[in-house]
């Protein structure tokens, strides 16, 4: 089965309630993005968005210039058709991440729970690569993973765990990293996840 067709299925038959991923309130993700000050009309990407509620959230506080990444289309699906008439509002990407090839450079990366499953190094390469392109001068990628000790598999997929000093090694040296925040999830199921969440700025 391709990584496409897990997902797909994934979304299929279970609803976005039930993975174990689900936030109602993705606080840390917005008390990152909201201590940027950046514009209500800085162009903001979610990668791996799917059916994550930080686009509602986004929307409601005013920004504006919005784009949801997913590898599967019923991921997707599930945003849009919650949004409604809201969804025509954002740009919405059917891509696998390591093969996007962004059309325009944004503000902020956010990516919370993709990274982590990239255990081929080449995936990794491709994936900077192309944060490295979508991204403007300046600009700041939050990226969050299963942190060290945190769950080593999620939806029956090897995970990668990461601390400051392993991915600031596979980011490299265009990537200054900013803060480091802690979370520990608690999943509709009622299990614990310990997260670490990265905020990098690129250099130049």
């Amino acid at each position: 089965m391709s990584k496409k067709q897990h997902w797909d299925q994934l979304y299929t038959n279970r609803t976005p309630l039930d993975v174990s991923w689900f936030q109602q309130q993705p606080t840390i993700s917005l008390s990152l993005i909201n201590s940027l000050h950046l514009s209500k009309d800085a162009a903001i990407i979610d990668v791996g968005g799917g059916a994550s509620l930080l686009v509602d959230h986004l929307l409601a506080e005013g920004y504006h210039n919005l784009a949801v990444l997913d590898i599967s289309a019923q991921a997707l699906a599930h945003s849009q058709s919650r949004l409604g008439k809201q969804a025509e509002n954002v740009e919405w990407f059917v891509e696998d991440i390591t093969k996007f090839s962004p059309s325009r450079k944004f503000d902020l990366w956010h990516d919370r729970a993709v990274f982590h499953f990239l255990t081929d190094a080449a995936d990794r390469q491709h994936y900077v690569a192309n944060l490295k392109k979508a991204l403007a001068p300046k600009a700041h990628a939050v990226i969050a993973t299963f942190a060290i000790g945190g769950p080593t598999k999620c939806s029956n997929l090897d995970i990668v765990q990461y601390d400051e000093a392993k991915i600031g090694a596979e980011l490299g040296k265009d990537f200054i990293l900013r803060s480091v925040h802690h979370e520990l999830h608690i999943t509709p199921a009622n299990k614990e996840q310990a997260f670490n969440y990265f905020h990098f700025q690129k250099i130049n």
